[in-house]
């Protein structure tokens, strides 16, 4: 099936959340990372010829209708040319909170741990870190790229395909933005921060066999998607 919905914010963007609300009002499943673990074996392949330059994006997003968080948002200007009635989301939050946030988390030293020359690093450099240029540590810069990025996607984009959008707005926008109801359970709200660092934790990083991978990519999601609809 075509991806209906296209996530283009960054990770530490909301967009567990994004995940959990999509899949709720009828969008999912929705992709994200954790997905890209918890089906490693077959997901793995797929993305390192993504970063080859030789995509199959109905292969990559079988099953799917809907995206959020790497590794697709690095793609999103390619995949919003390939699926042409595929509206965007575009989550955002200030520069400074979403540099602290990948370097405390997805960013951190023991979350790139994997081998030089691994299938696991040359996907992530390809899909995540290369945009960097090495600069990850660099507040200024990072903080630089993160608005000149927001921004390309704002000004490459109609804006009856695009919603920029924050949680905290609820329901409303996104439910009329893709012209679907508005369900009475409050919006999911996940603050999957002290999660990934409690899982890390226990294997300081990723873990490394691809059936470990995958069950620490599977517990993640159950174990926010258990709490995303949990009134605060």
């Amino acid at each position: 099936m075509p991806l209906k919905v296209i996530g283009a914010g960054l990770g530490r963007n909301a967009t567990f959340s994004l995940k959990f609300a999509l899949e709720h009002i009828g969008f999912g499943p929705c992709y994200h990372m954790s997905e890209v673990f918890a089906g490693v074996r077959h997901n793995l392949p797929l993305w390192l010829d993504v970063v080859d330059g030789r995509p199959a994006w109905d292969a990559v997003f079988d099953g799917f209708q809907s995206t959020t968080d790497y590794p697709a948002c690095s793609y999103w200007r390619e995949l919003a040319a390939y699926y042409p009635d595929a509206k965007v989301v575009l989550t955002t939050r200030d520069p400074d909170s979403w540099f602290d946030s990948v370097s405390e988390t997805i960013f951190s030293p023991r979350m790139q741990r994997s081998e030089p020359g691994s299938p696991q690093h040359t996907f992530m450099h390809g899909a995540v870190f290369s945009a960097f240029d090495g600069k990850m540590t660099d507040r200024g810069f990072m903080t630089d790229w993160y608005r000149k990025r927001n921004q390309h996607v704002i000004d490459a984009l109609p804006t009856d395909r695009l919603l920029v959008f924050h949680p905290k707005e609820g329901w409303d926008p996104l439910c009329n933005f893709l012209g679907v109801p508005v369900p009475k359970e409050p919006f999911p709200r996940v603050n999957s921060r002290d999660e990934i660092l409690e899982a890390s934790d226990e294997h300081s990083g990723i873990p490394e066999g691809p059936e470990e991978v995958e069950a620490f990519g599977r517990t993640y999601i159950d174990t926010l998607r258990a709490k995303a609809f949990v009134a605060p």
